[in-house]
């Protein structure tokens, strides 16, 4: 009898649903910006993911980019000026020809990035991790003093 009761209560119950898991790439996809847009001036992206993203001559003047990650991305001709990017990690990012004037990059990670040809004037890069050839580059043009933090560009990229 128990065994007919406890086959009966088998076919009533609903079958345990298995637990959900969510994956890294989908806890990245979370957090990726989704409406990429060419226009997207004084936007808060703070913490946004931008992998592979194709941005060249995009305006994120202004822009809250605070701990954003761009991975091989193409900021080429882009206009970050102004932008706060503290925190944020930028590897094998092109920002040729970028307009990174009195852009904040205190705490950044910019590795294997290149910045040919972008302007610099006011930018602050404390404490930002740059390969040497780039941080070379970038004092050989580096002017000006960051609007908001009062620091040189030249002394942020701790030129000689």
């Amino acid at each position: 009898m128990a065994i007919a009761l406890a086959l009966q209560l088998t076919f009533l119950l609903p079958a345990a649903e298995p637990a959900l898991a969510i994956t890294a790439p989908e806890l990245r996809g979370q957090r990726s910006a989704q409406d990429l847009q060419p226009d997207m001036h004084g936007r808060n992206l703070q913490q946004q993911e931008f992998l592979k993203a194709s941005m060249e001559g995009f305006d994120l003047s202004e822009t809250d980019l605070r701990g954003a990650v761009f991975n091989t991305a193409n900021l080429q001709n882009a206009n970050l000026s102004a932008a706060d990017l503290e925190d944020a990690v930028a590897f094998a990012t092109r920002f040729d020809n970028a307009d990174l004037s009195g852009a904040v990059f205190r705490n950044a990670m910019l590795m294997n990035s290149k910045f040919t040809g972008a302007q610099i004037e006011g930018t602050d890069f404390t404490d930002a991790v740059l390969d040497l050839p780039q941080q070379k580059a970038l004092c050989a043009r580096a002017s000006g003093v960051n609007p908001r933090t009062g620091v040189e560009t030249r002394e942020s990229l701790a030129c000689r």
